[in-house]
């Protein structure tokens, strides 16, 4: 039968179980690879099999390795969407020190996301749904106090789709036709990080259920 190499103590974490019982679980586990389960009391043995009817179920002789952050779905769409804006904004000719304000926003995004390390399982990624309406809000206070340029946001994920198969969602869930795109000017691109980063920091850390009960402490504004 296959059995785990390591305890799988994220993954609970990832399920939303709590620090102390994760923690209680990671105990309970390494107790039972020394001693064996027959010295445990059987409300910790019940306990312990609860924690693992609640993991998938391992499918080899080793579980598998954890994904590393960069490896992650939602990690990579976040740097491919980027990378598609930063490419769009040389053929613009921006002017020294001016950005577009949505590579600006998922930047900040990925640098919470790289100190935190969530797992970005399902659960997580469920709550990262609600960053949407956040990055809109953001975009339109943006173009508020800067220009506007034109960006097909749809475009470069269409090209990708037409040559892989790939299951990323667009970015924007608007009107394909809004090819809306703000641009900061070099004194307005730090302020916007800022309020970026409040915002979607606060969504992150309180709201992701791999990160409940995290012991870091919050992320400094850059």
């Amino acid at each position: 039968m296959p059995k785990e190499t390591s305890h799988r103590g994220d993954e609970l974490k990832s399920l939303g179980w709590t620090k102390l019982d994760v923690a209680r679980y990671i105990e309970l586990w390494e107790y039972r690879q020394r001693w064996g389960a027959m010295n445990l009391e059987r409300e910790d043995r019940l306990f312990l099999r609860k924690a693992e009817n609640a993991l998938p179920k391992i499918l080899s002789g080793r579980s598998a390795a954890r994904k590393l952050l960069k490896d992650k779905s939602y990690y990579g769409w976040l740097r491919f969407q980027c990378g598609a804006m930063m490419t769009a904004e040389i053929e613009m000719r921006l002017k020294a020190g001016e950005r577009g304000a949505w590579p600006v926003l998922l930047e900040s995004e990925l640098r919470i996301l790289d100190y935190y390390e969530p797992v970005l399982g399902l659960p997580d990624t469920l709550k990262a749904r609600a960053l949407c309406p956040i990055r809109e809000a953001l975009a339109t206070q943006a173009a508020a106090f800067g220009k506007v340029r034109i960006y097909d946001f749809q475009a470069a994920l269409n090209e990708l789709k037409a040559k892989e198969n790939n299951r990323w969602k667009h970015l924007r869930d608007v009107d394909a036709n809004d090819h809306t795109y703000p641009v900061l000017n070099i004194d307005n691109v730090e302020v916007f990080r800022h309020k970026a980063h409040h915002e979607i920091h606060s969504l992150i850390r309180d709201t992701f259920p791999s990160l409940a009960g995290t012991d870091k402490p919050a992320m400094s504004d850059f």
